[in-house]
């Protein structure tokens, strides 16, 4: 594949989530373009999985979509570098209030690769113990159990879209089941 080369990177705006670019880019003909960048400083997702192998899940409201979600916990890194396996404990904890005995890698996705480096790890969580909730200021969640056929079917269904759960679901399904 010939060279693309990044000419320029402008900041457009600095969000609390992402910040957005305008890059200006050589494509190997020769022509100049501009490309949207969105990045992201990383995030984690949870498979938290009862004793009785049904699973956790998040019902919340999704500003973009303008309709509720029923999602797996997850969230952003609270900073560049933070290891992921942090921010996943932090946010089954907040998110869910439970906490985990165990948790293992499931998979690593990145959401939007045409514009936007988000990766999120997913981590699946064992040995359950429920606690309270404890909610960032600009969060309403409710907590959900389900069982993995009925998840399964809500995604084959459209019921549940959001791609880091249909990802997780599915690779867990797979690999544990």
């Amino acid at each position: 594949m010939e060279e693309i080369k990044r000419l320029e990177r402008d900041l457009v705006h600095k969000g609390n989530v992402i910040d957005y670019y305008e890059d200006t880019m050589q494509i190997p003909n020769g022509n100049i373009v501009k490309w949207d960048f969105i990045d992201h400083k990383g995030a984690a997702a949870v498979v938290a999985v009862r004793d009785d192998g049904k699973l956790i899940m998040v019902r919340q409201y999704r500003n973009a979509l303008e309709r509720e979600t029923i999602e797996l916990p997850a969230g952003s890194v609270n900073y560049r570098g933070e290891p992921t396996i942090e921010a996943a404990k932090r946010e089954l904890t907040e998110e869910t209030g439970f906490s985990a005995e165990s948790f293992d890698l499931l998979i690593s996705i990145y959401t939007t690769v045409a514009f936007c480096n988000e990766k999120i790890d997913i981590y699946v969580a064992k040995g359950l113990k429920s606690g309270k909730q404890e909610l960032d200021e600009d969060e309403y969640i409710n907590v959900e159990v389900h069982d993995l056929d009925e998840l399964c079917q809500m995604i084959y269904d459209c019921k549940i879209q959001d791609a880091k759960t249909v990802a997780a679901i599915m690779a867990y399904k797979n690999k544990y089941c």
